[in-house]
């Protein structure tokens, strides 16, 4: 951080620490590298910093000052998408992510800018907050920091916290709905209005058809139900995508996951005591524990396999192992492994059962103290050495894949799939069809291409290489008509996977 700005105390410092992660993540999804993610941060952070300082020289605005100030991430955040908009301006918009650049130059980004009445209801209900109000909301709910952690940063009670942050939940919901009011709304918005705040208002309130069929189509009404409805774990998303724009809810994803595992994308430690650093270091002792133990259970349920015990059925099993396949004597052979080669790759693998192979009685025997033998030979069947009858079998799968539909609103939708691979990688491609039309949109941890119903997800820089036996994450948000049933035919690197 050294060509960033000087902190001026040690408020400043402290900041700095808290803040320079959640820039430094968002730049990363606005760009196309490491390098530029940390330029287009740093300068970012510069301004920031600068429009803070300046900020805070003026008398604080009111609750109701719609010049309010943001929380300070929040504010940092408006920063990035300010200089990205300044690099698309000043002809470096190669820099930037192409999905950004369209929307740098769409109407959508024009209302982050534009009148302050036609802005989003989110960004307009937080700046109506109380400052201090304003970042308890946003570090709960989009950074999703734990209420202690919450607590120390605000200087507030921990045993009163919880309660504070139902009452500014309740606050933000009136101040938005009295921003959605103060839009310029044609007749039909206005009509709806009245209905819309009563049907947010309660979990067990059903939405009448027609105005399920209007929020489809409005964009300003259905933004306006996201902040009002605080019941079903809408606010988080209504926050992100109403103050950050573009990007909103792969950077909450983003921050929610860095929460789990108390990992920084680059930026200086975070300031929540030691008490949070000590099990994250825990954790990647116990990691590098397990990849060593799993390395060193494989070589040696390997070099079993591989040696001679005088037996007849042992000689016939290798005689197995080492035959190539008819139908493709290129294919490349893969040994056999127990199940204990590996208590990191046993809790990343998904439940699957068996081959689907019938294998004579024979042949059973000569499996006989091996639990999970490799995948039998593919292609043609054909008469073993030894005499031992042939069997025809389906090749098992290398992969095995878990989709998770994490939510769904009217028009859209958000999902993680994990795939865990039973080959290590140095570059992926993960590829389905949809069912039912659905249009995928913003991803992150891999790029996204769609051609007709078949969706491809490639790969980020990052996370190409994929251990042995372990697993790869993305997510990803698209759009949904009608109906929307999990997609089918995944594909890892063109080979088929099994789903589960």
């Amino acid at each position: 951080m050294s060509d960033l700005p000087t902190p001026q105390d040690a408020t400043e410092a402290a900041l700095f620490s808290e803040c320079w992660d959640a820039v430094l993540s968002y730049a990363d999804l606005c760009t196309s590298g490491a390098l530029t993610a940390h330029q287009l941060a740093t300068e970012a952070f510069t301004l920031g910093m600068r429009e803070v300082r300046a900020a805070g020289a003026l008398p604080a605005r009111g609750p109701g000052g719609r010049a309010g100030r943001l929380p300070m991430i929040a504010e940092l955040l408006t920063a990035v998408r300010a200089t990205a908009a300044a690099w698309e301006a000043d002809g470096q918009g190669h820099r930037l992510d192409p999905e950004l650049r369209l929307w740098l130059n769409s109407e959508q980004a024009a209302r982050y800018t534009g009148p302050p009445l036609r802005r989003p209801v989110a960004l307009r209900g937080l700046r109506d907050l109380q400052e201090a109000d304003a970042s308890l909301l946003w570090l709960a709910e989009v950074e999703a920091l734990p209420l202690p952690v919450v607590a120390r940063r605000l200087g507030l009670d921990p045993d009163t916290v919880a309660d504070e942050l139902d009452q500014v939940r309740s606050l933000f919901r009136s101040r938005c709905h009295r921003a959605h009011l103060d839009t310029p709304l044609d007749p039909l918005c206005r009509s709806y209005a009245r209905l819309l705040d009563a049907v947010t208002r309660s979990p067990a309130a059903e939405t009448p058809g027609d105005l399920s069929r209007h929020l489809a189509t409005c964009v300003r009404c259905a933004e306006a139900a996201a902040c009002l409805r605080l019941h079903g774990g809408g606010l988080p998303a209504a926050l992100a995508g109403g103050v950050v724009g573009w990007g909103g809810l792969a950077y909450l994803e983003r921050r929610r996951r860095a929460t789990e595992v108390r990992l920084g994308t680059g930026g200086p430690p975070a300031a929540d005591g030691a008490e949070t650093k000590e099990p994250a270091a825990r954790a990647r002792v116990l990691r590098g524990g397990l990849l060593a133990a799993a390395v060193l259970l494989s070589a040696l349920a390997l070099g079993v396999s591989m040696m001679p015990f005088g037996g007849s059925v042992d000689a016939g099993a290798a005689a197995r192992d080492d035959r190539q396949p008819v139908a493709d004597p290129a294919a490349p052979r893969t040994p056999a492994r127990t199940p204990a080669a590996s208590p990191s790759a046993s809790a990343g693998r998904s439940a699957s059962g068996p081959p689907s192979t019938t294998p004579s009685k024979d042949a059973t025997k000569a499996e006989a103290g091996r639990e999970n033998p490799g995948p039998a030979p593919q292609g043609t069947s054909s008469a073993t050495p030894g005499g031992t009858p042939s069997r025809s079998t389906a090749p098992a799968a290398g992969c095995r894949v878990a989709y998770h539909l994490d939510s769904q609103w009217a028009v859209g939708f958000q999902a993680t799939v994990t795939v865990t691979t039973d080959k290590a990688l140095t570059g992926w491609q993960v590829a389905w069809n949809f069912r039912d039309g659905q249009q995928a949109g913003q991803m992150w941890d891999a790029t996204v291409h769609q051609n007709g119903s078949r969706v491809t997800a490639t790969a980020a820089d990052y996370n190409r290489a994929v251990p042995a036996h372990g697993s790869l994450s993305f997510g990803f948000i698209a759009s949904w008509q009608g109906e929307n049933r999990p997609p089918h035919g995944f594909t890892l690197n063109g080979a088929a996977c099994a789903t589960g």
